[in-house]
Parts: C-alpha cells; structure tokens; sequence
C-alpha cells in the first residue's frame, strides 16, 4: 500500500503516509485554501443569506495559478486573429458565465480541501511515524478534486501547459530552485493516478 491508494473491500480507498507526505500534503492544502481565498458568506460573517445571493467576479483572476483553476468558459482558443466581434462576445458570455457560478466553484474547491485537511487531521499514528489513511467513496472524490487542483496551481507556476512538458522534469539537478515544485507535481500526479483507479468499477 505504500506510496499508493488500493481499494479497500466495499468501496474507498486507503494509502500508507509516513509523518513527512501527511506534513506536506496537509502544507499545500493549506497553500491552496489561501489561494482560493474566503467565501463571500466568509466576507460578511453576520449575514447568513450573503453568499446566498452574492455575485462572483465577472473577470479572470490576475494570478495564473487561479486562472488555470478557473477558466473562462467561453474563451476559444482556437478563434482566428481579426474577428474582434466574436471575441468581444466571447468575453461577455464568460463575464455572466464567471459572475454566477465562480462563487460555487470556490466553494467546492474549498470543501475539497478542507475534507484533505480533516482527513489528515484525524489520522491515529500508525507507530514508526506514519499512518494509513482510509477514504470512503465520497472523501476519495473530494481527494480527486483537491489532488486536481492542487496540480492544476503547481502546474501553473511551473508554467505546464502539457502533460509532455515534464518530461525534462525528471533530469532536473538537485540545485535546480524548481526541484521541490517539481517533485511534489509529480508525487501528486501519482497520487492522482492510483486513488482514479480505485473509483473505476
């Protein structure tokens, strides 16, 4: 089971974390609930029905690790130079598209990692540091999720826009700055790959 989810009997999934992998998933799960930032109920505390009826941005983010977690719907990059009508109404569709729904999309973003975090959070140690970690079938898919994003941001600053693009990743010398980014991408990649093949029937 080390270094990878197995299927447990019934349905879930479970993996062998030593102290240092439950230490570093929990860190950047931190990283991207600050990265996501707070939710507009979060703004307004003593307004319960405010994220109710609050408005997303109707913009892209700034940050490209945000950008990469929340596209425009409408942008086609395929569209042809000289045609500024239809990107104009590119951007508007995605305008209203973003202002309605980023604001969910954040939010299960943010319950995504927030489930990896209690999760962690709940592990009994397992004696010579480390634990084995159990998800049910739900906590697998908020996991996925939260695995998802978490390379989505990490791929971002690494500025991966193919799956190809790492192939030169595997050679970087250790003095290479990106070396730790690059390492925990992949870990995560990983990850990703064997918790998807326990959800498959």
């Amino acid at each position: 089971m080390a270094g990878h989810f197995e299927p447990l009997p019934g349905g879930g999934a479970a993996i062998a974390l030593d102290d240092v992998e439950i230490s570093i998933i929990r860190s950047l799960a931190v990283q991207l609930l600050e990265l996501i930032g707070p939710g507009p109920a979060e703004d307004t505390p003593g307004d319960p029905l405010a994220g109710l009826f609050a408005e997303g941005p109707s913009e892209p983010p700034s940050d490209p690790a945000l950008r990469r977690l929340f596209p425009d719907a409408y942008c086609d990059p395929e569209q042809p130079p000289g045609t500024p009508r239809d990107a104009a109404e590119q951007r508007a569709h995605s305008a209203e598209f973003r202002r309605y729904t980023e604001n969910d999309l954040r939010a299960g973003k943010r319950e995504n990692a927030l489930a990896m975090i209690h999760s962690l959070n709940a592990l009994a140690p397992a004696g010579e540091g480390g634990a084995v970690l159990e998800l049910s079938v739900e906590d697998s898919r908020r996991w996925l999720g939260a695995l998802n994003d978490l390379r989505l941001a990490i791929g971002s600053r690494l500025e991966i826009t193919d799956e190809d693009d790492t192939d030169d990743f595997y050679d970087l010398p250790d003095e290479d700055p990106r070396k730790p980014m690059v390492m925990a991408y992949l870990w995560l990649g990983s990850l990703q790959e064997t918790l998807v093949s326990t959800l498959m029937p």
